[in-house]
């Protein structure tokens, strides 16, 4: 028989990353590797990473509970809950809550890449190393993705 994969309320691996937080509900070892799926947490007035790309990867953002910006390019977008976001490789982009409520998001990626990402910037973390542009960016070399500086503030 097939395993099936069941993440309750308060399991998971939860990753914090300045005031947000991320949740892991599945790490790609049920899908062959092919999907990776978290919940981001983004309390108000939190702004996201820095505008960057990826290569080798989708990320889908499916806002579930209160208001994301999220710019790509120069542009920006307004997602209240019930949006789909889908970002291909290549597109520049980035989230923000820059609203007064807390705001959640499912976040996807296929293949599964950024949640040995998000495992390195908790071993950064644990280890003392400051999370600063730079040592991210550094983080992000690993897995196909730049920082889109032509956009950078």
């Amino acid at each position: 028989m097939v395993e099936v994969s069941i993440v309750g309320p308060g399991d998971g691996e939860l990753f914090v990353n300045g005031p947000s937080q991320i949740r892991i509900l599945e790490d790609g070892s049920s899908t062959n590797h092919r999907l990776g799926i978290g919940e981001i947490t983004i309390p108000p007035h939190t702004p996201g990473p820095p505008q960057h790309r990826h290569a080798q990867h989708d990320e889908g953002f499916y806002v579930l509970s209160g208001n994301v910006r999220f710019t790509v390019g120069q542009t920006d977008y307004d997602a209240g809950a019930g949006t789909w976001v889908m970002v291909p490789p290549g597109a520049p982009h980035t989230f923000a809550n820059v609203s007064d409520e807390p705001a959640a998001m499912l976040n996807t990626f296929t293949p599964d890449l950024y949640v040995q990402y998000f495992r390195d910037l908790k071993d950064m973390v644990e280890s003392g190393q400051p999370l600063t542009p730079d040592s991210v960016a550094a983080v992000w070399t690993k897995y196909g993705t730049e920082p889109s500086t032509e956009y950078a503030p």
